[in-house]
């Protein structure tokens, strides 16, 4: 039995999910006695391809093709499906990140099969591997099965810790033709609108909501957000009201996230924003409402005026962490 998972990499550095779908995979090959292979997608990834061995893969496949530079997610399906059909894999992995949400799909339809998205949870059960994915918003968990020969498996990032060893991997390259029809679509232009962590895979997230009251008292969330070195996030009221840019959106119609810490300044906890961050491992709400929604999921409460907390506390973890 093959797998083959899909290491995601930005400007040859390879993003911290791809480490853990690496590490998850090789778990699961471990239970079934089936083969990890990575497969790194672009131009001059070959030289970063070995750092794949440390998590789990026994070999890695460099598709390094200078037309692959930008990001064209109808190529990038195309080379992942063709990798994974040349190799006769009977599973892939991707990370459900925003380039896996979006290539694992399509991915899927080319080789005819079964999708479990979002996963948190891998185990093997008589042989098969039962994924565990959050339904209804985050409101319960699902175990599925699925049925089809081929697997295609997203998981959630921050969710599967990866563990560096001391393993090796062997990088093969391979050639997939490609033509002007598989660039329907390209990335042109990327702007990077901070140096703060994207909250997808930041271990520390603070965000802001309507509570806040206006974007003129978002510094306060910034403050302590660079003391902690943390990234910064946003429900969907005030990204709707051009508070923040849509890409520090947390919620169902924003990003899903998964840190160790989540401080949630002002935000109410709508089922909507609470659909994206209940699987942070701990939770601090700030709420001068103590009947706020937020609190039913809180590891960790202050009912006040974040605008006397927020600065209080930022001066406190100053102090603390010699800053």
């Amino acid at each position: 039995m093959k797998i083959l998972v899909f290491a995601e990499q930005r400007d040859l550095t390879f993003k911290k999910s791809a480490f853990e779908a690496v590490y998850a995979a090789q778990g699961i090959a471990a239970a079934l006695g089936a083969e990890v292979t990575a497969l790194v997608v672009g131009s001059g990834v070959q030289r970063i391809a070995p750092e794949l061995g440390a998590y789990g893969a026994s070999r890695v496949i460099a598709v390094d093709d200078p037309s692959l530079a930008a990001h064209s997610n109808t190529a990038y399906a195309k080379v992942i499906a063709a990798v994974a059909a040349k190799e006769g894999a009977q599973m892939v992995f991707m990370p459900a990140s925003q380039m896996g949400k979006d290539l694992a799909p399509r991915v899927a339809v080319k080789l005819g099969a079964g999708l479990a998205s979002d996963c948190v949870a891998l185990s093997v059960r008589n042989g098969d591997v039962i994924a565990t994915r959050p339904v209804y918003a985050g409101k319960a968990v699902v175990d599925v099965r699925v049925k089809t020969d081929v697997k295609v498996f997203t998981l959630r990032p921050n969710v599967f810790t990866a563990k560096p060893g001391s393993g090796t991997a062997t990088v093969e390259p391979m050639t997939v033709p490609l033509d002007a029809a598989d660039f329907a679509t390209t990335v042109k232009e990327l702007h990077v609108a901070t140096g703060r962590p994207d909250v997808t895979e930041a271990d520390i997230i603070v965000s802001g909501g309507r509570g806040m009251k206006g974007p003129e008292h978002f510094p306060l969330i910034e403050g302590l957000a660079d003391v902690l070195g943390a990234g910064v996030g946003a429900s969907r009221a005030v990204v709707d009201a051009g508070w923040r840019p849509h890409d520090e959106q947390v919620g169902q119609t924003g990003k899903t996230v998964a840190p160790t810490l989540y401080i949630a300044c002002g935000i109410s906890g709508a089922v909507q924003h609470l659909a994206g961050m209940s699987s942070s491992k701990y939770i601090v709400a700030i709420n001068k409402d103590k009947d706020a929604p937020i609190f039913q999921i809180a590891d960790y409460g202050i009912v006040g005026d974040l605008f006397d907390i927020l600065p209080e506390l930022t001066a406190q973890l100053k102090h603390a962490l010699g800053k």
